[in-house]
């Protein structure tokens, strides 16, 4: 069993995308997967079409350790985002906080090869505990200057994570997102982007995801990538990154 946090503080960088289609994936792969939304926004949710109101959410396992908040969708198995989480770091303080997280998943993960935790694009309490939880982190960033914007902030989070929380954390490695490998800009960001893998002690995905209209297409019709466009350039750029991941796993 493995836990994946996605994590970029970074918004509009394509966390819940690659969470998302990284979930998907795994599952189409016979792999027994959970999706755990921890994003205030909720958008990974909405994909799944899972319940806020009236169900055990992400909020209530963090707040209240209830751990009764899966839900079985047709998209796979979910413990639903909530609004609320944006006052988590009003409820959660003192030396515990860190840990809630990974509480309340040790009697699930068995259930599970592999939780993937969708994170909020804020360096907050939520990423703390996505962190804490997971045995590794895959960085999803894209090739602009602004995608380079908070690596460094970030490596000293999970350097902290590392020393003060969970010292087993990895990196997984930087994946490429929203790729266009044609501008001039992407070539630069290219050649700068061993320096900033070296500097978090991994490597870059060999794999690059572009983008395209039909994955756009996909989260307007509030649908998963693999259900609405699975041959689309997007998702078998995805396929193969999920191959180069297991491939690491083996």
């Amino acid at each position: 069993m493995k836990i994946i946090a996605v994590a970029n503080q970074k918004g509009g960088i394509g966390k819940t995308t690659t969470s998302l289609a990284l979930a998907a994936g795994l599952k189409r792969k016979k792999k027994k997967v959970l999706l755990i939304d921890l994003d205030p926004q909720a958008n990974a949710t909405d994909i799944y079409r899972a319940e806020i109101e009236g169900v055990g959410t992400a909020y209530d396992l963090l707040v209240d350790g209830d751990t009764d908040c899966i839900q079985n969708m047709d998209a796979g198995d979910i413990i639903a985002g909530d609004p609320n989480l944006k006052d988590a770091s009003k409820l959660l303080d003192g030396v515990s906080a860190a840990y809630k997280l990974k509480k309340g998943l040790a009697s699930i993960a068995p259930n599970y090869d592999f939780i993937i935790i969708d994170t909020p694009p804020a360096l907050s309490v939520l990423l703390t505990n996505a962190l804490t939880a997971a045995d590794t982190v895959i960085i999803p960033l894209t090739s602009d200057r602004f995608g380079l914007h908070g690596l460094v902030q970030l490596n000293d989070t999970i350097k902290d994570i590392k020393e003060f929380t969970n010292p087993g954390l990895t990196v997984a490695g930087l994946l490429l997102v929203k790729y266009r490998a044609s501008t001039t800009l992407a070539k630069a960001v290219d050649e700068s982007l061993p320096e900033y893998a070296a500097l978090l002690g991994t490597k870059i995905f060999d794999t690059k995801i572009r983008e395209s209209i039909d994955a756009r297409k996909a989260q307007a019709a509030q649908a998963g990538l693999y259900s609405f466009a699975p041959y689309c350039t997007t998702a078998r750029d995805y396929d193969s990154f999920i191959d180069e991941l297991l491939k690491e796993e083996n």
